[in-house]
């Protein structure tokens, strides 16, 4: 049956017609969704008993527990949550201080195939729907606490930006969540053409995985370059203001002697000049079967500090759950998809 959970206020006045309902049911509805945490029609109190029973025939809530949650020694937890054709996407909470931090998936891997990236190794199993990516944010433990939202978890948002689009204006629509856009961040390889179109419709927080300067190095990082080259990327966001309503970080992981010289750092900071924005520099956790090295802490300082003399606020990211898989390029679920 189809999930009501996803629909946005428009698709569920849809469903209202279809159920012959009047139009201000699809608030009703979406304010039972959204608001008030039902787990199923039969909930819905204040739409009469007929309607629930062609509801509950035609629909379902779409929530889904999750198949597994782990716990790291640094309170990070990892979930494994259930989509379709029996495949699973991993979602990850950190919490941290004042703040609670949700990592969203969107797809299943990534098509990306970045060489750091332990998702993209797995190859691409599909797009998530908006009811599959709002059930990891509504069905963890913590959902309550969540300050933050980053889709910073498996796949390429951007390349499901249809769905996207629908999971932003379900969180910050007073008919949905009612969230401001700065507490959410949607990371992005480049995707040019999808980028434009965020840039302009929404007003959540940019994260952009750049981690090198040159474009040659950054291809061979990350195979997307050769597409949606990193300077093209720069040259779009400079059309756009990220000084007040909200920010633009570059995500930028540091490998040993490969991206991670003083030399980088000032061209890095030669690219970004000009651009209100922030790196946060990641270290590297290795996965199997590639050559890339973990950079040094003293190394990862040094580059930090240069860039923070040229004028680029940067900071080191506290690595997080990385005794259970679930640290920054550590996330897939190549050998549950199929299970």
């Amino acid at each position: 049956m189809t999930p009501l959970y996803g629909m946005t206020l428009n698709e569920l006045k849809g469903v209202a017609a279809a159920a012959g309902l009047p139009p201000y049911a699809a608030k009703q509805l979406a304010d039972w969704l959204y608001r008030k945490k039902i787990t199923s029609i039969a909930e819905m109190t204040n739409i009469a008993q007929s309607k629930r029973d062609y509801l509950s025939a035609h629909y379902e809530t779409g929530l889904m527990p999750p198949l597994k949650r782990i716990a790291s020694a640094d309170e990070t937890v990892k979930y494994l949550f259930p989509v379709a054709s029996g495949k699973s996407v991993e979602t990850v909470y950190i919490p941290a201080d004042e703040r609670a931090t949700l990592c969203v998936s969107s797809q299943v891997g990534c098509k990306l195939n970045c060489a750091f990236c332990m998702t993209g190794k797995q190859g691409f199993g599909g797009n998530l729907t908006a009811s599959e990516i709002l059930n990891q944010i509504r069905s963890v433990e913590e959902f309550d606490q969540l300050s933050n939202i980053v889709f910073m978890g498996m796949g390429e948002p951007l390349d499901n930006i249809e769905e996207l689009f629908k999971v932003l204006e379900i969180m910050t629509s007073t008919d949905g969540y009612g969230w401001s856009p700065k507490r959410i961040t949607v990371s992005t390889a480049g995707i040019i053409k999808g980028l434009q179109r965020f840039l302009d419709e929404s007003l959540c927080n940019l994260a952009i995985s750049l981690h090198s300067p040159y474009p040659d190095e950054r291809r061979a990082l990350m195979p997307i370059e050769k597409t949606n080259p990193i300077k093209d990327i720069i040259q779009l966001i400079r059309q756009y203001d990220f000084s007040h309503q909200r920010r633009v970080s570059f995500e930028y992981i540091l490998f040993a002697n490969r991206n991670d010289t003083v030399q980088h750092a000032r061209d890095l900071a030669k690219l970004l000049t000009g651009i209100s924005c922030r790196v946060n520099l990641i270290s590297f956790h290795e996965i199997p079967n590639v050559p890339l090295k973990k950079c040094s802490l003293s190394q990862m300082e040094i580059f930090r500090n240069t860039l923070n003399v040229k004028g680029i606020i940067s900071t080191i990211r506290t690595s997080r759950g990385e005794d259970i898989a679930a640290a920054c390029g550590m996330l897939s679920t190549a050998q549950s998809k199929n299970k």
